[in-house]
């Protein structure tokens, strides 16, 4: 442990640890909350933390077998600073040492379900119906006319992250649509 601080951290994990900053820092974006209508809680953020950090794995997938083992290091390092960013936010909260992993356990089962449902959606593409169901039912509580305008976002974010080099991401390297 003591001498970890002195070794330098390898690539994918600073990879993942920038790929989560621009997901936060993106999924903050006043207009997902003013233009696309999500709620500006607790749970609407997670459900927008949850999304972008789901854009960025789904966009991680595929591509040459060479690349694939700095892919999956680099999405675990992603995974696992989303985690750190929950125990974070709950300790900020205010939540006992004790809560906090029945907590982080219970989001994390969300987020896996959600990320499940979100490669269905995509597979789904180019018929948008499962994907606006999924934001219905997450983020606005199943009101599908209130999705469809993230329903759009989501799916040309999709296209934008889909048209940069998988070797800029793995570089921790990412740039979003305006909102």
């Amino acid at each position: 442990m003591f001498f970890k601080r002195f070794r330098k951290p390898r690539p994918a994990v600073v990879a993942g640890e920038s790929l989560y900053s621009a997901a936060v820092a993106q999924a903050r974006r006043p207009g997902l909350y003013t233009t696309l209508g999500a709620a500006d809680t607790r749970e609407g953020r997670f459900e927008l933390y949850s999304l972008h950090v789901i854009l960025l794995l789904d966009r991680l997938k595929g591509g040459p077998e060479s690349d694939q083992a700095r892919k999956a290091e680099t999405k675990q390092a992603l995974v696992d600073r989303f985690t750190r960013g929950l125990d974070d936010a709950f300790r900020e909260l205010g939540v006992g040492d004790v809560a906090v992993p029945k907590r982080i356990k219970k989001l994390g089962e969300a987020f896996y379900g959600r990320a499940r449902s979100a490669d269905q959606a995509f597979d789904a593409l180019p018929d948008t119906r499962t994907l606006q169901a999924l934001l219905a039912r997450t983020l606005f509580d199943g009101d599908d006319a209130k999705a469809a305008g993230m329903t759009d976002y989501i799916v040309r974010a999709r296209r934008h992250l889909a048209a940069q080099p998988a070797e800029t991401l793995l570089a921790g390297e990412v740039t979003w649509l305006e909102v």
